[in-house]
């Protein structure tokens, strides 16, 4: 896949819808890795009508893409209840 791809999100998988959590929008996007994927997470939430974007990205690895996901979800998750808004700051 050519730079531009990666970069516009060409020829890659459809973007599936977020998981809502607290009014925070959790992408899961985990990383492959050596041995499985690097979980991984775009969280957004609008604030005073501007999105804040944090990237989630943890050393843990899974080895099925599916699971990682859903543990990605977890982790923000997680990092929502311990931080909210201050994930931005």
């Amino acid at each position: 896949m050519s730079l531009f791809s990666k970069l516009f999100g060409g020829g890659g998988k459809p973007a599936k819808d977020p998981e809502v959590y607290k009014e925070f929008r959790i992408f899961p996007e985990p990383q492959s890795a050596s041995g499985g994927y690097r979980l991984a997470a775009r969280i957004e939430k609008e604030v005073g009508g501007e999105t804040k974007v944090h990237h989630m990205i943890r050393a843990d690895q899974i080895q099925d893409a599916e699971e990682a996901e859903a543990f990605s979800i977890r982790k923000a998750k997680q990092l929502i209840d311990e931080q909210g808004e201050r994930l931005f700051g």
